[in-house]
């Protein structure tokens, strides 16, 4: 393909995004919270692991552990021990119980607001701070990049990048600022429905006259 225009990698991505919320008109975000701290911790949780799964901890964990002074009080080996399914039981509970810490000793209790504050926190990286902005204060400071938004943002010759940070970079240069929130959710819907990572269903993806990558 040839090297595309930033004015013509944006229509595409426009097309993309309208197609997109066609098929996938209740795309959200898939962790299950109550609150902007559940979905922080729900968040840590998934890193390395499925959101299936952090769905399936985390009831029982937001029952035992009801505030963030009741992470911050935690034992550290029992808090291990709730979320061990999830994998990396053990600095994932560092991280939860630490950062509930921060909030009450930096914060006042409260989750801030802004990126630059949120990855002040424990185990809290950028696209961790993304999520709690976006699917929970509905603020479009950045874009979620995990892996299938990574990996369909490359088929689709949308970024060439492979650190997150730098994918999210290219991507907040063609997405409209309106949809950064959004559209890490589609792309998550459309990697679990078409954009398979072993085996993407190109032959009957609504996205393959747009995407350079489309096997069919």
């Amino acid at each position: 393909m040839a090297r595309e225009s930033l004015k013509n990698k944006t229509i595409r991505a426009e097309a993309i995004l309208a197609l997109l919320k066609e098929h996938y008109p209740d795309a959200r975000c898939s962790l299950d919270f109550n609150s902007v701290h559940q979905l922080m911790v729900a968040t840590i949780l998934s890193a390395q692991c499925t959101d299936e799964r952090v769905n399936k901890v985390t009831p029982d964990l937001f029952r035992k552990y009801p505030s963030i002074k009741a992470f911050a009080d935690a034992d550290l080996r029992q808090l291990g021990k709730d979320i061990f399914s999830t994998g990396f039981h053990n600095s994932k509970a560092k991280n939860i119980k630490r950062s509930a810490q921060q909030l009450l000793e930096t914060f006042d209790g409260e989750i801030p607001k802004t990126i630059p504050e949120l990855v002040q926190l424990a185990g809290v990286g950028r696209k961790t701070a993304s999520c709690v902005m976006g699917a929970g204060f509905g603020i479009a400071e950045g874009i979620v990049v995990d892996t299938h938004v990574g990996r369909i943002s490359r088929h689709l010759a949308l970024t060439k990048e492979t650190d997150p940070v730098k994918v999210e970079k290219d991507l907040m240069k063609i997405i409209p600022k309106q949809d950064w929130i959004i559209y890490s959710h589609l792309l998550i819907d459309h990697g679990r429905a078409i954009c398979k990572a072993r085996k993407p269903n190109c032959k009957d993806c609504f996205l393959s006259h747009l995407c350079p990558a489309s096997g069919t």
